[in-house]
């Protein structure tokens, strides 16, 4: 099916719902029979940027790669859903004015609900010194200050996330008919 490419892009905390909204929202553009693209944090860091640490020069080169292979596959007429921490608001202005059809999703969560959702133990691992520059313990998450979209993950359900998140895509045109 043709339709506009864009770049639905998730960023929050880490272990704020992401991921798990992202790829639901993926599942029902790919039944719609659309071209999409998933781009997760963790597979992503296990081939193209595995090179990468967690300090803000390779966050920043993580964010920058990511943003190169959402902008040839949005002008490509893909849904691209990149779902990553990007805690800096430069690297995804960057992505936001690389890409085509650029769509920000703040994945609004508290940091103590992220904890708690956290089943890798890394919020704990981060608390003890273990992990370093940790986005929401001893490293900054800069809060997007004009996003398309806000999900209250803490507030809302899975679900009512990804209503939202479908809403604005076929207000703006976005789903096909």
């Amino acid at each position: 099916m043709e339709h506009k490419g864009f770049v639905l892009w998730f960023t929050g905390l880490p272990c704020c719902g992401k991921t798990t909204v992202a790829d639901k929202v993926a599942e029902i553009l790919k039944n719609k029979g659309m071209k999409v693209e998933r781009l997760d944090g963790d597979i992503i860091r296990k081939s193209l940027t595995r090179d990468l640490g967690f300090s803000k020069e390779d966050r920043d080169k993580n964010i920058e790669r990511v943003t190169f292979v959402a902008m040839m596959l949005s002008r490509n007429g893909v849904a691209v859903l990149p779902a990553f921490v990007s805690p800096y608001i430069a690297a995804r202005e960057n992505a936001r004015n690389t890409t085509t059809n650029f769509i920000e999703v703040y994945v609004k969560c508290s940091v103590e609900e992220c904890e708690k959702r956290d089943v890798k133990g890394m919020y704990k691992k981060a608390r003890e010194g273990i992990i370093k520059d940790f986005t929401g313990v001893d490293d900054p998450y800069e809060d997007p200050p004009n996003p398309e979209l806000i999900l209250e993950t803490d507030k809302e359900t899975v679900d009512e996330s990804v209503e939202k998140v479908m809403d604005y895509l076929n207000q703006r045109g976005f789903i096909p008919n």
